[in-house]
């Protein structure tokens, strides 16, 4: 039997998103990259899987631990790729279970756009 040793992906890094929205206009693409993420959580069921991942002891939170929103597991499934779509969550596979996580990036970058700017 031959072993194949794989690459370690590192997963890319969340750019900052933007600056508060009282220090400047947003430029044509940071308007777009903000709207992703504003889009994806306009859904109730994804602001809900994205709170219960955020809020999770630890900081990452198996689906096992989060799919009882009223939904049934594909659509727990599908909108967790659209968040993981938006950059909001990254994703890892543990034998059978994915765990999710909130990159703290993300939270810091989403607060900030929403801040006033100092000495305002």
């Amino acid at each position: 039997m031959t072993t194949k040793v794989l690459p370690l992906l590192e997963p890319e890094p969340v750019a900052a998103c933007c600056p508060p929205l009282s220090e400047r206009p947003l430029t044509a693409e940071e308007a777009e990259r903000t709207a992703v993420m504003f889009k994806a959580l306009g859904d109730p069921v994804r602001l809900r899987l994205f709170s219960l991942v955020a809020s999770h002891e630890g900081g990452e939170a198996c689906v096992c631990d989060i799919s009882d929103v009223g939904v049934s597991q594909p659509t727990v499934s599908h909108h967790l790729k659209k968040l993981r779509e938006a950059g909001l969550l990254s994703s890892e596979r543990r034998g059978t279970w994915v765990y999710y996580r909130v990159e703290p990036s993300v939270l810091a970058a989403m607060g900030q756009l929403l801040t006033r700017a100092a000495g305002v």
